[in-house]
């Protein structure tokens, strides 16, 4: 998951840095205390309900769990820890960074760039990785906050009832809370995780010394064991045991923000170490009494203040926990849409000091919809254990197939070299998805069907921009006959500057045609403005801007924006002045088409996606509003085309 929560303190310094360069030892802290904060949220509340969830499939049957089955899924939680999260994403993958950017569709735009022409199975990856987070980003909070509300059964029985609609107003809450930005939030995240890894871990070693052969689970043979005698309930357990690594991937995603450095070390120094002692100490506790089973974490705690106290903070570290997926799914938003992968949306951005922080209030309104329906749905956070595997099982396998890509292509490894080190984490991830798939009764169809219909929506709008964009090409005039033409035999000439948005330089844009047909009139100074999103995060500015005079009147500009940048039109105009255009936007209209789509009688696509991509067209942002550019300044011409 992508978050984009990164106001934590020194947010430049993750920026410039975001290659894992050497920081100064304060701006090193402060980088490190953020990670913990948003990076670590997400996986750092996943013993809620992991080793609940995982021992109770172990002991299916029979009831109360077992010695053995203790130290099986303790062993397999453990040995999960280590080698998906510490060795794929720490060691590894955290070296492969687009441009200092990490994240699924960044890892998308790696491969695709490595590979070359003919990467429409990257960009199937890419779309497939992309839908299912969004069915993590609803289940997450969804999940998180309900497991820590369930708490308050464990310090009275009468706070029962309401648990699901505290749970779906503190979600109602967050969700509200988001247009304002996450800055001041975010700069109290690091700390307050901080106190929950600390006192998660403190907890953890009475229970330790009281039942020491705990310890043996380190040994990964109790997991080999485990998995040889229980057959499909050692299957059914993994699915459950995955539980613990789920956020694993915010890791990736949030290289960008942080840097490489600070987050392999808080993971190494506190995240890890802190996890581990937890899942020990409830595997001690429910050692020497099975009966804990039923909530082992909260009674770590002394019944009372104590145990109220960490009902608290679990909430608070749980909504943490959902602020960080849910700017994540922003964040993948941005992105899908630079990437062409979605429509426009309005985004609205909450700092003035680093552009990362954004808002979308078309997602936050559909993220809500989706998390409180699934609330009400499933109830219980063991219900929706069952639906939450899926969906970042699937994505861990596809990174770990563009991983291989970028590892043989990018970084030029032998094929062999590269399958020897990615295969043995496709093959767990791969048999971690297998596990979660025999949950799909049981609510794993959630989301799978959420990122089916994402999968349709992100495929259809690509494939109906491309064919609209061929279309369109078939029915413009070249631009360079249109230009020959007009410098020939000039029409009536106005003073000032006309500036013609269009997809393909190649050709004469729709509205300069109108323009001509309808007033009959040229102005004076005449750019065909293309805009560009680039296979890399950002884009230096000295390459932000390519100016190219065609004639005495026409200039041609190309505007390149990274994919995780929001394109402002007028201040990228305003580096092409530097660069000698002059250029006044007082003195300048821009002139855009409004394309009207209607299905046509033989399209290349079925009617149902003709009729859904016309539909997603027309929801989509205005370009005026999406480029920035001043609503004043702007002529909008209308055309039809039949797709």
């Amino acid at each position: 998951m992508t978050t984009d929560v990164a106001a934590v303190p020194a947010p430049e310094t993750a920026v410039a840095n975001g290659h894992g360069e050497a920081h100064t030892t304060a701006r090193f802290g402060a980088l490190t205390l953020g990670s913990i904060g948003v990076v670590y949220g997400d996986i750092g509340t996943s013993p809620l309900y992991a080793f609940r969830e995982a021992v109770m499939a172990a002991s299916g049957a029979e009831g109360l769990p077992t010695p053995a089955a203790v130290l099986g899924v303790l062993s397999l939680i453990l040995w999960a820890l280590i080698i998906v999260v510490t060795l794929k994403y720490v060691v590894i993958l955290l070296r492969a960074d687009n441009n200092g950017e990490g994240g699924t569709l960044a890892l998308m735009a790696l491969a695709q760039r490595a590979v070359g022409t003919g990467g429409g199975t990257i960009v199937l990856l890419g779309i497939i990785s992309g839908a299912l987070f969004y069915g993590d980003a609803v289940i997450t909070p969804a999940l998180s906050v309900l497991s820590a509300i369930e708490g308050m059964k464990d310090v009275t029985l009468t706070f029962e009832p309401y648990i699901v609609p505290l749970t779906i107003v503190i979600l109602v809450c967050l969700f509200a809370v988001q247009s304002r930005g996450t800055a001041r939030v975010a700069a109290f995240f690091g700390p307050i995780m901080c106190v929950w890894f600390a006192v998660i871990a403190a907890a953890a070693v009475h229970p330790i010394i009281q039942q020491p052969q705990v310890l043996l689970a380190l040994n990964p043979l109790h997991a080999v064991s485990f998995m040889l005698h229980h057959g499909i309930i050692g299957f059914v357990t993994l699915g459950a045991v995955f539980l613990a690594v789920t956020g694993a991937e915010a890791l990736y995603a949030d290289l960008g923000h942080f840097g490489k450095r600070p987050i392999q070390f808080a993971w190494l120094s506190i995240v890890l170490p802190s996890l581990a002692l937890n899942y020990l100490g409830q595997g001690a506790l429910v050692l020497s009494d099975p009966g804990a089973i039923v909530s082992p974490f909260f009674q770590l705690f002394p019944q009372g203040f104590f145990r109220g106290s960490m009902v608290v903070l679990a909430t608070a570290a749980t909504v943490i926990a959902s602020q960080a997926v849910i700017t994540g799914a922003y964040s993948l938003t941005r992105q899908a849409i630079q990437l062409g992968l979605l429509p426009r949306f309005e985004i609205r951005h909450t700092s003035e000091a680093h552009s990362g922080q954004i808002f979308i209030p078309r997602i936050n309104q559909l993220l809500l919809v989706a998390v409180v329906l699934l609330v009400l749905l499933f109830r219980s956070s063991s219900a929706l254990a069952s639906a939450y595997g899926i969906s970042v099982t699937g994505t861990m396998v596809v990174t770990a197939m563009m991983g291989f890509v970028v590892i043989w292509k990018g970084w030029r490894w032998p094929p062999l070299a590269a399958g020897v080190l990615i295969a043995p984490f496709l093959f767990l991830d791969l048999t971690f998805l297998t596990a979660n798939l025999l949950k799909v009764f049981e609510g794993g169809w959630m989301p799978l069907a959420l990122g089916a219909l994402m999968v349709i929506l992100m495929y259809t709008w690509r494939r109906g921009s491309r064919l609209l964009f061929e279309k369109s090409r078939k029915l413009e005039f070249p631009l360079a006959d249109l230009v020959a033409m007009l410098e020939k035999r000039p029409p009536q000439r106005v003073p000032g500057t006309a500036v013609f948005l269009t997809s393909d330089p190649l050709s004469a844009p729709t509205a300069l045609m109108h323009s001509l047909k309808h007033y009959k009139v040229l102005h004076e100074k005449n750019v065909i403005l293309t805009i560009e999103t680039a296979q890399t995060p950002r884009i230096d500015p000295a390459d932000r801007v390519r100016l190219e005079q065609i004639s005495p009147t026409f200039s041609k500009v190309t505007l390149k924006f990274g994919f995780m940048e929001s394109p402002n039109v007028p201040k990228a105009l305003a580096i092409a002045r530097k660069l000698g255009w002059q250029f006044d936007i007082m003195s300048t209209s821009f002139f855009l088409s409004r394309r009207a789509l209607k299905p046509a009688a033989h399209s290349d696509m079925p009617r149902w996606q003709d009729r859904l991509f016309i539909s997603l067209s027309r929801s989509a942002n205005d370009a005026t509003d999406y480029f920035q550019i001043p609503s004043g300044r702007v002529v909008e011409v209308g055309t039809q085309v039949a797709i």
